[in-house]
């Protein structure tokens, strides 16, 4: 028992503090001989003047208690159990444009931050899938391979930028390509989707026959559409003088508009294809994800044993309530006591 002991939430120890203040002021009032009781009931100051090593005695009981009932919020565990497990779940890969386009800010505050926040909203509803995580521009990166590690998966989410990705541009076909050949080399088919989430401009890599090579995989693209489809928005850049200006090309800036139309096209060829014209409104990715993810059939993985922790707080918490109660009747019987005499 006593190697397997820990407390489940430690952070809570801090309040043991409270317990020790409180006996510090009960023995402050204990050496001021009873003045508190005497302001507070003053009918019957002498009658509760209780012999001093019962009022010390009292004191003690109240201050183990109440660190008794502090142990027992910090979640103390010495019982384990074994539990089996048979996890279901899907395999889901995030493909996150991360190109300097995305930082228009027709959403705010940019293209991708609005992006990064609504990973983590549908990572709040994910139970059981593996997600991975590859960022892209120019060339693309995997940032995080298919996990069940949903913390690592978070942490990889917080840190995407432009300079997530060494080469500037947008190569979604490449991305795509990267996504199947490198990160969905294990899973089965049929139970396997990517969630696009980009602007749509691309530079020539052939990103519709990518999105076929995923229908023939049987793997479901779901595209998400950030940007403004009309007009567009200037892209904000720092210069050396570390002011913000805007990014130009032969001496024009360049707008950034949302190619919704290649979106549409590229999920067509894949089953159960979706594509969501975010534009420049608001969307929740986590209700997205329940309606178009959790509501699909999800594939036998394996039996997972793991050892799990049973909380013992009762152990401490109903030792703590007795003295608790000790201390309250301790008080309030001498007072029924002459009340019964007055």
């Amino acid at each position: 028992m006593i190697e397997n002991f820990q407390f489940l939430a430690p952070e809570s120890l801090i309040y043991i503090w409270l317990p020790l203040a409180a006996a510090a002021a009960a023995f402050w009032g204990f050496l001021r001989n009873g003045q508190l009781i005497r302001t507070v009931l003053p009918r019957y100051s002498t009658r509760l003047h209780s012999s001093r090593r019962t009022r010390f005695s009292l004191v003690i009981v109240l201050s183990l208690g109440l660190v008794l009932a502090v142990l027992a919020i910090a979640r103390p565990s010495w019982s384990q159990k074994e539990v089996t497990v048979s996890r279901k779940g899907r395999d889901v890969v995030f493909v996150v444009d991360v190109s300097r386009s995305m930082l228009a800010e027709d959403l705010y505050p940019n293209r991708l931050a609005r992006a990064r926040l609504a990973i983590l909203d549908a990572l709040s509803v994910i139970d059981g899938d593996r997600v991975g995580l590859v960022a892209f521009a120019g060339s693309s990166v995997i940032k995080c391979p298919l996990t069940l590690d949903y913390s690592f998966f978070r942490q990889a989410v917080d840190e995407l930028s432009p300079d997530s990705v060494s080469v500037g541009g947008s190569m979604i076909g490449d991305a795509l390509r990267k996504t199947v050949d490198e990160v969905l080399t294990d899973s089965n088919g049929g139970y396997r989707d990517i969630i696009l989430i980009t602007d749509g401009e691309d530079q020539e890599s052939f990103p519709v026959k990518a999105a076929e090579m995923l229908g023939e995989n049987n793997i479901r693209l779901i595209a998400i559409g950030l940007g403004d489809e009309n007009t567009g928005r200037r892209i904000p850049v720092t210069d050396e003088n570390g002011e913000q200006v805007f990014m130009t090309y032969d001496g024009r800036e360049i707008w950034s508009r949302l190619d919704a139309d290649m979106l549409r096209t590229m999920v067509s060829k894949t089953t159960g294809g979706r594509y969501l014209n975010v534009s420049t409104g608001n969307f929740d990715l986590g209700e997205i994800y329940s309606s178009l993810i959790n509501s699909q059939e999800k594939r036998f993985i394996e039996d997972e044993t793991s050892v799990v922790h049973e909380e013992d707080f009762q152990y401490f918490l109903l030792p703590a309530v007795v003295m608790v109660l000790v201390y309250l009747f301790g008080l309030i019987l001498p007072v029924r006591y002459w009340e019964r005499r007055s």
